[in-house]
């Protein structure tokens, strides 16, 4: 942080000159780039902008209007202040023309009552300058080492956001697209205080630019993201505008916490991350042809040309005591997926059978023509269990004959596993029309995508709400739970008509939409759909 006026002021070599304040006294936390000395009435073209002149006013005019126009000039190109030694040119005190024309356009006027060798100022100051620029690039150097060693050892958002912490004194936390909180270090403040209401601070928090800081919050903002896909904002809480270090360390935070997403891996055996490559490439249309991707699958020994594709997800079930922490649950993952290939072997149906994240093993199965598929599940499922003691559910999707329509059967298993995985019935597999739109939902709540649709649908009426203390979303859910249907939905209300039907003319104003029309009614009616599966996932807020 580079010294300010007030602190070249408290430098020794300027004290002994018995420096006054004439003009621009409340400006005294101006930042000083440089020092300049100069004896010519045009420097302020020699300038670039953050320099402490100092001069002792010799080649100043004796006119008025020109001494006016000098610091005119000087405040123009951005210069920080102006210090005039006295005794030269003005012997006792500056010209009023100079004084005014300083607290006029706002530049610090600071006159030395002694004579003062200028070379002492100009290199205490620069030493300063210098002795700071070198601790940042110090302190520039430590956060390049501390983030380069949690990339390296894949530390967790808890960990990237310790450091910050640590590094800053600050609280830090993380949220996804939804305002819902992931991880935090509240650096020693209270945790409920901290994030009491947070869904709704946060909405009323929308910086422009990627990385910005909040006034009136108090909060410096950064997108974590990669790729052009943001799904989430790093948010450090500041009791006053952060410095740069401050900046520079919440954005090495942010690429550090993207960089871990992207690079996340599991430990699993050679051939669980070939088939798992193998999967994930079919998932991402990586590629370029389906028949690359089943020549791949032939050579792990899995054919998939000319047979239905089924798409199978595992999720182990959530333990009502003692939870698995992170390392047993990957490890109890990883079990679940060589059972699952052994049991397909025992049941001689070749699949590939890999994990799809740190919750779910994928299993695609390629079955003959005449292959019945609940047949094939119940097999699976029924082998699985004798082979695998801890709860799971195993979900299924629907068979396709293209290795293009994988991806949607995957889509489909892994809600009906989401769905299934809160509410198990004890059924040996789970299928896909039991589940409707709500399921859908569930599955993609932590989609960036989906969050980033409900604000842009819900997002001005949850922030007028916020501000107002108002329940317009709630009227909304109404109006549409009631099939649109404006008697029902007042009675519901409990609310007259008239009053019922002002408040969907100002929700049509805030949204700039017409309930009226079917398309935008059925658009906001997923958007709720999709906020009320954040919010009760994550309760906060």
């Amino acid at each position: 942080m580079l010294p300010t006026i007030a602190d070249v002021l408290a430098l020794d070599t300027v004290r002994r000159g018995n420096p006054r304040v004439v003009a621009g006294a409340d400006r005294l936390d101006t930042r000083v780039r440089w020092v300049h000395v100069g004896e010519v009435t045009d420097i302020a073209q020699l300038l670039r902008g953050g320099e402490l002149v100092l001069t002792t006013g010799i080649a100043l005019p004796d006119d008025p209007e020109r001494l006016a126009d000098y610091i005119a000039e000087l405040a123009a190109v951005g210069a920080s202040g102006l210090i005039v030694e006295l005794g030269r040119k003005f012997v006792r005190e500056l010209p009023r023309s100079v004084v005014n024309a300083a607290e006029k356009h706002g530049l610090p006027l600071i006159t030395l009552g002694r004579e003062t060798p200028f070379v002492q100022i100009t290199e205490s100051v620069h030493a300063r300058i210098i002795d700071i620029q070198l601790e940042e690039l110090r302190a520039s150097e430590q956060l390049h080492e501390v983030f380069t060693e949690l990339s390296v050892e894949g530390a967790s958002p808890a960990e990237v956001l310790r450091q910050v912490a640590r590094l800053s004194g600050r609280p830090v936390l993380l949220e996804n697209l939804a305002h819902q909180v992931l991880a935090c270090d509240t650096a020693g403040r209270d945790t409920g205080t901290l994030l009491a209401s947070w869904e709704t601070r946060s909405r009323a928090v929308a910086p422009g630019q990627r990385t910005a800081y909040d006034d009136a919050a108090g909060w410096l903002v950064t997108m974590v993201g990669a790729r052009g896909q943001d799904w989430g904002r790093l948010i450090m809480l500041c009791d006053a505008e952060p410095d740069p270090r401050d900046i520079v360390l919440a954005e090495r935070a942010a690429t550090t916490l993207a960089l871990g997403r992207l690079l996340e891996r599991h430990q699993e055996s050679l051939e669980r991350q070939a088939h798992g490559t193998i999967i994930a490439g079919i998932l991402s249309h990586a590629y370029a042809d389906p028949d690359e991707a089943a020549a791949r699958a032939r050579a792990v020994g899995v054919p998939l040309t000319g047979r239905r594709l089924v798409s199978v997800v595992l999720r182990l079930a959530e333990a009502s005591e003692n939870p698995l922490d992170g390392q047993e649950q990957l490890a109890r993952l990883g079990d679940l997926a060589e059972a699952a290939a052994a049991a397909c072997r025992e049941a001689r149906l070749p699949a590939l059978v890999g994990a799809l994240d740190q919750n779910r093993v994928g299993v695609l199965l390629p079955l003959p023509p005449r292959t019945p598929v609940e047949s094939a599940l119940s097999t699976l499922a029924d082998r699985l269990r004798t082979m695998f003691a801890t709860p799971f559910v195993l979900a299924a999707g629907s068979a396709v004959e293209s290795l293009r329509d994988v991806r949607r059967s995957f889509l489909e298993a892994e809600q009906v596993a989401d769905v299934a995985f809160r509410q198990p019935d004890g059924r040996p597999f789970y299928r896909l029309p039991d589940l409707r739109l709500r399921g859908l939902l569930h599955l993609l709540r932590d989609d960036a995508r989906l969050q980033t649709f409900a604000e842009r649908e819900l997002g001005p009426l949850l922030a007028h709400d916020a501000q107002r203390g108002g329940d317009l979303t709630g009227i909304l859910r109404i109006y549409l739970d009631s099939g649109r249907n404006k008697a029902v939905a007042a009675q519901k209300a409990h609310l007259s008509r008239p009053a019922f039907y002002d408040r969907l003319h100002r929700l049509e104003r805030i949204l700039d939409t017409d309930l009226d029309d079917v398309e935008s009614c059925l658009s906001l009616h997923v958007a709720l759909l999709a906020l009320e599966s954040f919010r009760r996932d994550n309760p906060r807020g």
